[in-house]
């Protein structure tokens, strides 16, 4: 569990397939100033807003199992050396939530469709890729876009739209979006899960 607040980024560094693991699954080394330790070695970690397994931690590197499953649903499907990918470790017993619960589960991709800058604030505009889950998006509700925690502020025509704060942007990659780029969805749970009991 996450509350979708970044403090640190990665680059990732390779991309590789293992015969290791399951065939189309994938293995990725992120280099980043974030801190674990041999103990950490199994836990979840949010990488752009996907719960990813540490499996192996270098010198200034860790590596992350990525699954078939996982693959199909985010944008690591179009994962690349070179990217910078906003990460959090998981919530600790006590640790003050500043965002929402984000479960690292992420639902599906969107697009970015219009970016507006409003006295230093983005307004992003985005399509999601999956249309029925249209229904589970509630203005002023949470939705964690790349795993960074933000309020959903408009939703109209199977579009919705963020506002991203200066101190937002600074911290996390979402600074680096471009028109039609493809990021990570998680929709609120409480949406989700009232969506469903009121079928």
């Amino acid at each position: 569990m996450f509350n979708g607040i970044i403090y640190k980024q990665g680059v990732i560094r390779s991309v590789k397939r293992s015969p290791r693991y399951v065939k189309g699954s994938l293995v990725i080394e992120v280099q980043s100033a974030i801190k674990f330790s041999k103990n950490d070695i199994g836990e979840s970690v949010s990488c752009d807003g996907v719960c990813l397994t540490l499996i192996r931690i270098k010198k200034n590197s860790f590596l992350f199992y990525l699954s078939k499953e996982t693959i199909h649903r985010s944008n690591f499907k179009f994962v690349r050396k070179g990217k910078i990918i906003n990460l959090e470790k998981s919530l600790l017993h006590g640790q003050k939530i500043s965002g929402h619960y984000v479960q690292g589960h992420v639902d599906t991709t969107a697009k970015v469709k219009k970016i507006s800058i409003i006295e230093k604030t983005w307004v992003v505009k985005f399509e999601l890729s999956l249309k029925n889950l249209c229904k589970s998006l509630v203005e002023k509700a949470s939705i964690s876009i790349n795993g960074v925690s933000l309020t959903i502020s408009k939703v109209y025509n199977g579009y919705f739209e963020v506002n991203i704060i200066p101190h937002t942007l600074k911290l996390t990659n979402l600074k680096n979006l471009k028109f039609n780029e493809v990021v990570n969805v998680e929709i609120d749970i409480f949406s989700k899960y009232i969506a469903k009991i009121k079928k």
